[in-house]
């Protein structure tokens, strides 16, 4: 992006981006466990212990002391979830927090297996939703973009973005629409392709000689890959050529790198 000359010292901007890149990570994590944590906290299921036991730890993860272990037998509930560790209360009402894996190995009270809803590769091919945060490069500017996408079947999948760009001499803000096509979705590792339009709005950063805002229209065509890697969690590398139409007959083309992790649904 072409930025404009500065005359004088730029005005300061406030360090915001990494506080937003690190409230935009938790909101992935969170969203990433709501569906089964909320499923988990209003139903609250009993099942019982068909392995020779099952242990409770003080919190969700391994680092975490073992404090009570429950028997073959002893019928526990399930009290919440989050990602892949469930809080349980046991007999004597001892609560602690148990591994999927360990639970998968309980049975309902019909002594039946149950479903614990483990997310795979089978969701990640399925996924309908998807939203997540990038940070790159935009024509030596750092940025920092969300989206949110739905997939309209397999293969196509509609996507808004929002992106907050910070350069030596200007800022901006682009919002853009885009359609993204996935010519092999069931992959571990899936490509995609990329074409959009959208406005951007520069704000150049000037202290002596006041500069114009402007606001343009822009298009692009680009490709990325997403590869998922365990759980919601999916890492997206993506590369756009944008072209900006500027209302001065001399549109410019911009190159955009970014790459992130986003949750699926």
């Amino acid at each position: 992006m072409t930025q404009p000359k500065r005359t004088n010292g730029a005005t300061a901007r406030p360090a915001s981006m990494d506080l937003w890149l690190r409230a935009g990570i938790c909101a992935l994590l969170l969203l990433a466990s709501l569906p089964a944590a909320a499923w988990f906290e209003d139903h609250q299921p009993s099942v019982v212990v068909a392995d020779p036991f099952i242990e409770m730890h003080t919190g969700p993860g391994r680092g975490y002391p073992i404090y009570y272990v429950a028997g073959e037998g002893d019928e526990v509930v399930v009290l919440k979830r989050r990602t892949n560790w469930f809080k349980i209360r046991g007999p004597r009402d001892k609560e602690g927090w148990v591994h999927i894996d360990q639970l998968r190995r309980t049975l309902d009270l019909a002594g039946e297996p149950i479903d614990f809803g483990a997310v795979g590769l089978e969701q990640f091919r399925g996924r309908r939703w998807e939203m997540g945060m990038t940070g790159g490069d935009f024509d030596g500017a750092r940025t920092l973009s969300a989206y949110v996408g739905f997939a309209l079947t397999p293969n196509i999948s509609l996507q808004v973005e929002g992106t907050q760009i910070l350069g030596d001499f200007s800022d901006g803000l682009m919002a853009t629409g885009n359609i993204i096509m996935y010519p092999f979705p069931s992959w571990r590792v899936s490509p995609f392709f990329t074409i959009g339009t959208g406005v951007i709005k520069t704000e150049p950063q000037t202290t002596v000689v006041q500069a114009e805002d402007r606001q343009d229209e822009i298009v692009h065509a680009g490709a990325g890959a997403n590869l998922y890697l365990s759980d919601r969690f999916i890492l997206r590398v993506e590369y756009k050529r944008h072209t900006v139409l500027t209302s001065r007959d001399d549109n410019q083309e911009v190159d955009q790198w970014k790459a992130g992790f986003s949750v699926f649904f």
